[in-house]
């Protein structure tokens, strides 16, 4: 999927409305296999898009389905409707581009996140190219100006390090040291492509819950695997789901770092036996 990603975002290279405005246009049928656009609130988007694509097959869903790694972190959320206004227009009697200010909404927060993933916010998408609010174009709804703020929210990060068998003391300081400890079960598996694909799977239990809220913590998890992807491949293993103890800590800004990975096998009775200890433990 990284992979994929990374050829999205080179085709991206290419300038933005490179085609001609008054060039003859047709409206076509969203198809049900452009997931990414499906479901964005209108059914019938124009063709040639504003990157200037006319196949639908050949190039406009492929294209859309590239981006779904993006959309899943949930940098922004109007993302897919500022992505979906690009490749996907609605088709009405004008053309209705995004407005500068909704790009530089969705840039400022996924911008961070292709980053983390190695790749720059694409030169087609450069915010400067889009017209001004005075114009007829989509703006950024204000409900969403500060969405999520009062959340810990994951960020990009250096790779937590990740400690087979560890020791019972080593577990408890990681526990008094962090803001909070949970156990999780994260399984890495693979599409037909040969890409991974990281999930949280069941529930996620707390140990030492901290500032994280009960029911957006498994949330919490699921979004910094897919921002921190490159990291993700590094520290899962492939093949069944494995049980982790992780530790981490929320920072000033309401970024959640992750310090310590723990594998916790059957074996592990350090593990288990910190646990324990963890309940009447003092630091």
């Amino acid at each position: 999927m990284a992979a994929l990603f990374a050829v999205a975002v080179l085709a991206l290279a290419s300038p933005l409305l490179a085609f001609d405005m008054g060039q003859s246009t047709r409206c076509v049928a969203i198809p049900n296999q452009m997931k990414v656009c499906k479901d964005v609130g209108y059914s019938e988007m124009r063709l040639p898009n504003f990157l200037g694509h006319s196949n639908l097959e050949g190039e406009v869903v492929p294209s859309s389905e590239d981006w779904r790694p993006l959309l899943q972190t949930g940098c922004h959320p109007q993302a897919q409707a500022f992505l979906c206004s690009i490749i996907a227009p609605v088709c009405l009697d004008t053309f209705i581009q995004p407005c500068r200010s909704l790009c530089v909404a969705v840039r400022d927060s996924c911008a961070p996140v292709l980053a983390c993933q190695g790749h720059p916010w694409p030169e087609a998408l450069d915010c400067d190219r889009f017209p001004a609010e005075e114009d007829v174009c989509l703006t950024p709804l204000a409900k969403f100006s500060h969405f999520a703020k009062g959340l810990p929210q994951p960020a990009c990060q250096m790779c937590p390090s990740v400690e087979d068998t560890p020791a019972v003391k080593t577990v408890l300081s990681a526990f008094c040291h962090n803001d909070f400890a949970v156990t999780a079960k994260i399984h890495r598996h693979r599409h037909p492509s040969g890409e991974p694909e990281f999930q949280v799977e069941g529930r996620v239990e707390f140990i030492h819950q901290g500032p994280l809220m009960p029911y957006d913590t498994k949330h919490l998890l699921q979004q910094w695997l897919l921002i921190n992807l490159r990291c993700a491949g590094a520290i899962v293993r492939p093949g069944r789901s494995q049980l982790y103890v992780l530790t981490g800590s929320v920072q000033p800004d309401g970024s959640v770092a992750l310090t310590r990975l723990f594998p916790w096998h059957k074996k592990d009775a350090g593990i288990a036996l910190a646990t324990r200890k963890w309940k009447h433990y003092r630091c």
